[in-house]
């Protein structure tokens, strides 16, 4: 009886493959950009740190509030 397919669920489960992850990585890196990062930042940043920063959103918000006004402040 031909079950090995039926009873093993890993041969028959989708295989990732790299073009999938390109993409996701594409649309969080766009996800960023429209959040407030500049493209050259983000463009430097890895996949790991951009899904970091996506995956606690307010987080990310408050530090960018806060690089912004650091920013506009001027250092004396």
């Amino acid at each position: 009886m031909a079950t090995s397919t039926f009873r093993n669920k890993n041969k028959v489960r989708p295989i990732k493959n790299g073009a999938a992850k390109r993409a996701r990585v594409k649309v969080q890196q766009k996800r960023l950009v429209d959040m407030g990062f500049s493209a050259e930042e983000v463009a430097k940043m890895s996949s790991e740190k951009v899904h970091g920063y996506l995956r606690t959103p307010k987080l990310t918000e408050k530090f960018l509030k806060r690089r912004a006004e650091e920013a506009a402040t001027p250092q004396a």
